[in-house]
């Protein structure tokens, strides 16, 4: 079964090609183009988008890499399952499908952060050099140049770095690639900057004492805490008619 006729669309933006690819790709995980479903050809998609057959071509290389399309040369373009893609950019594509924040996905990434960083504060707290101590002791108590937001991307950052994993620190690079982005819904509001700066000192007083359990329940608590309170913000948002 193809797709429907697509719909004509102008496309106003530097790179076409993103454009073209996020909404082929909105329409996928909308279901509007079914798994298994064969895409028009490059010379329909592109009277379509109103662009050239190479922006589409570009679109579709960008999908393909997504894992969310499989092309098969001399056959067409075929709609896969996104569900299955093992690609991490996947996720960021899913953050702005609609050129806005998606808040499901937000509070998606922030239950697995629940997860996967307070066992990386636990492995800090064993791993730990007296350098990284220094260097964490610096940030949470000499650094005044830096926001409450920026001194806990740093802190994150030398926790990461602390445990030796390599995957941790990665992933850490990955949410801060959001945390910029959706920082402003927790840390606008002075209380939670208050208990990110508790959070500091706790923090830092757990990876000194080299106290693994300590550290996984302050980091647990912190992010605990900041999940409940930027879901009640979106919350108070959506309830007066806004967006986050």
């Amino acid at each position: 079964m193809n797709m429907p006729a697509p719909r004509r669309e102008q496309i106003v933006r530097s790179r076409l090609y993103e454009r073209v690819a996020a909404i082929l790709l909105k329409r996928i995980i909308k279901g509007e183009i079914p798994v298994g479903n064969k895409l028009p050809t490059e010379r329909n998609l592109a009277v379509a988008f109103e662009v050239n057959r190479s922006t589409i071509r570009e679109a579709l290389k960008k999908l393909e890499s997504l894992e969310v399309i499989e092309i098969r040369h001399g056959d067409g373009v075929y709609v896969k399952d996104y569900l299955e893609s093992p690609s991490l950019d996947l996720i960021s594509a899913l953050f702005y499908l609609d050129d806005n924040l998606d808040v499901d996905i937000l509070m998606t990434l922030l239950e697995f952060r629940l997860i996967l960083v307070p066992e990386m504060a636990a492995i800090a707290a064993r791993r730990r050099t007296d350098a990284h101590v220094e260097d964490l002791r610096k940030t949470v108590f000499d650094r005044a140049d830096l926001s409450v937001m920026e001194r806990d991307m740093e802190v994150h950052k030398i926790i990461a770095r602390a445990s030796g994993n390599i995957l941790y620190l990665i992933q850490l690079n990955f949410y801060n690639r959001f945390f910029v982005d959706f920082g402003h819904l927790y840390f606008d509001i002075p209380e939670n900057r208050d208990r990110s700066a508790r959070f500091h000192q706790e923090i830092y007083e757990a990876i000194r004492l080299s106290d693994p359990g300590l550290a996984k329940r302050v980091m647990y608590d912190v992010l605990d805490y900041a999940e409940r309170a930027i879901r009640s913000y979106i919350m108070k948002i959506r309830e007066e008619g806004g967006k986050p």
